[in-house]
C-alpha cells in the first residue's frame, strides 16, 4: 500500500474553477464514505477549504486510486472530470509528506505562515476519524504534519505580521480606505473562524471603526463570536436585516461558506455613498456586476493576492528557513515510517518460518512415532533452532537497513522471496 494526495489547489487552478470545486463541510462525510467504497482506497481524509479541495489517502494501485478519487471530486463538485483533470495536483509517496507538511507550515498558502490551515487540517483528520476513514497511517501523517507546521512557525519569523486572511484582508482595506476607516460603520457577512479574525483584527485597526455588525445565516452563531469579542460596538442580526445593516456600511466584507450569491447590484445601486466590499468567499458571494456601479469598489481573493504576492520578497529569508524545518522534518517522519515498516515484516518473516516448521512438523508427525517424547521435543527444537539461524540474517539486514532506500529495496525483495 502506498500513500497519494489528489487535489486541486490555488497554485494550479484559477479562482473560478476553485470556487466550483469547493465543497461545503456538511458534504465532507458523503465524501469520505464514497471513496472507501473505493476498491482501491483503504484510508482517507478530505480537506476544503477556499483555495484547496484535496483528497490524501492510502490506496492498493496507483492509477485505479486516481480515477476513483477523480470520479469522486467530480460527484462531489458537480464538475465534469475534464473540467479539471489539467489542473490536479498529484503526489505520491514521499511526496506527500513533502507536500502536507508544506502545507501545514503555511509554504502552500496565498500569505505565507499563514494559521487558519492548522485548524482546517485538524477539523478534516477529526472528521476522517469519526467517519472511521483515517487509519494509523494516515492519522500520523496528518498528526506530524501538523506538529511540524506548529515548529515552523515557533522558530522562525514566518508568522510575523500579516499572517492569515483576516489580518491581510484588514489591512488592504485600511490601506484603500486610509483615513475614512476611522469612525466608520463596518459589517461582516458569517461568523465563522475567518469572520472571527476579521472582526478582531478590525477593532484592533489604529483606526478605530465606529460600530461593526455581524450578519450571519445563524443569529445565535453571530451572538455567540459578538459574546466572544466583547466589544460595545459589535452588534448582530441574521440574513433578514442584511438591507438595514449594508445600508450605511463604508467597508462590508462577506467571510461566509455558501453557494449563493448574498450581496447582489440590487443591494447597492442606490447608495449615494462611497462602500468598499471585500468578497473573501469561495464561492464568491458578491454579484461582479456591483463593480459597475459608480460609489462601490469591490475586492476579492485574487486582488489580495496579488498584493501579497508583492510583499512576499521581504520574508524569503521567513521562507527558506520553514522550508529548512520541513525537510527535517520529512526525513524524520519517512525514516520513522521505514523503520516501522521494516519492523513489521520482520514480524512477519518470523511468523512465516514458524508457520513452516509447525505445518511441516505435523505433516510428518507418525514420522517420529518411535520416539519418545523427550526426543520428541528434541528434533522440533532442532528444527527451530536451524531454522531461527536461516532466518537471522536477513532478520539483521531488514533491522539495520531500516529507514534507507537499501531497506526499502530488501523490505520489498524479502515480501517477493516468502510471499509475504
Amino acid at each position: 500500500m502506498a500513500l497519494i494526495s489528489v487535489g486541486i489547489d490555488h497554485e494550479h487552478a484559477s479562482l473560478e474553477l476553485l470556487e466550483r470545486a469547493t465543497v461545503l463541510e456538511h458534504e465532507w462525510s458523503k465524501v469520505l464514505r464514497t471513496l472507501m467504497s473505493q476498491r482501491d482506497i483503504h484510508e482517507a481524509v478530505f480537506v476544503s477549504t477556499c483555495l484547496r479541495t484535496e483528497v490524501v489517502a492510502v490506496i492498493d494501485r496507483f492509477h485505479g486510486a486516481i480515477d476513483d478519487i477523480t470520479h469522486t471530486l467530480a460527484d462531489a463538485t458537480g464538475l465534469r472530470t475534464e473540467e479539471f483533470a489539467d489542473h490536479l495536483t498529484v503526489h505520491f509517496d514521499r511526496g506527500v509528506a513533502t507536500h502536507l507538511f508544506s502545507v501545514a507550515a503555511g509554504l502552500k498558502s496565498v500569505v505565507p505562515g499563514e494559521f487558519e490551515i492548522l485548524g482546517q487540517l485538524r477539523r478534516a483528520l477529526e472528521l476522517a476519524t469519526e467517519e472511521q476513514t483515517a487509519g494509523p497511517e494516515i492519522t500520523e501523517l496528518f498528526q506530524r504534519a501538523v506538529a511540524s507546521g506548529r515548529r515552523v512557525r515557533a522558530e522562525t519569523p514566518i508568522a510575523r505580521g500579516t499572517t492569515s486572511f483576516a489580518q491581510a484582508s484588514v489591512t488592504m482595506a485600511s490601506d484603500l480606505l486610509g483615513d475614512e476607516l476611522a469612525g466608520a460603520s463596518v459589517v461582516i457577512i458569517g461568523a465563522g473562524q475567518l469572520a472571527s479574525g476579521i472582526a478582531k483584527s478590525l477593532l484592533a485597526n489604529p483606526a478605530p471603526i465606529a460600530q461593526l455588525t455581524i450578519v450571519n445565516r445563524s443569529a445565535s452563531r453571530a451572538s455567540q463570536l459578538a459574546l466572544e469579542i466583547a466589544d460595545a460596538r459589535v452588534h448582530t442580526m441574521d440574513l433578514g436585516g442584511l438591507d438595514e445593516a449594508i445600508a450605511n456600511a463604508r467597508l462590508i466584507v462577506v467571510a461566509v461558506e455558501t453557494p449563493n450569491v448574498l450581496v447582489t447590484r440590487a443591494h447597492l445601486e442606490q447608495r449615494r455613498s462611497e462602500v468598499l466590499v471585500v468578497d473573501l468567499a469561495v464561492p464568491r458571494a458578491v454579484a461582479s456586476d456591483v463593480s459597475e456601479l459608480e460609489r462601490v469598489s469591490r475586492i476579492d481573493i485574487d486582488d489580495l493576492r496579488e498584493r501579497i504576492d508583492q510583499a512576499i520578497g521581504e520574508r524569503r529569508e521567513a521562507v527558506d528557513q520553514a522550508t529548512s524545518i520541513v525537510s527535517e522534518d520529512v526525513e524524520r517522519f519517512l525514516v520513522d515510517q521505514r523503520a516501522r515498516g521494516a519492523a513489521a515484516i520482520v514480524s512477519e518473516l518470523r511468523e512465516r518460518f514458524d508457520e513452516v516448521v509447525s505445518n511441516e512438523l505435523a505433516r510428518r508427525e507418525h514420522e517420529l512415532d518411535d520416539l519418545t517424547p523427550e526426543q520428541r521435543e528434541k528434533v522440533r527444537s532442532l528444527v527451530r533452532s536451524v531454522v531461527a539461524k536461516i532466518a537471522h540474517p536477513p532478520t539483521v539486514a531488514l533491522k539495520e537497513a531500516a529507514g534507507t532506500d537499501q531497506g526499502l529495496r530488501l523490505s520489498e525483495a524479502t515480501r517477493n522471496l516468502f510471499d509475504l
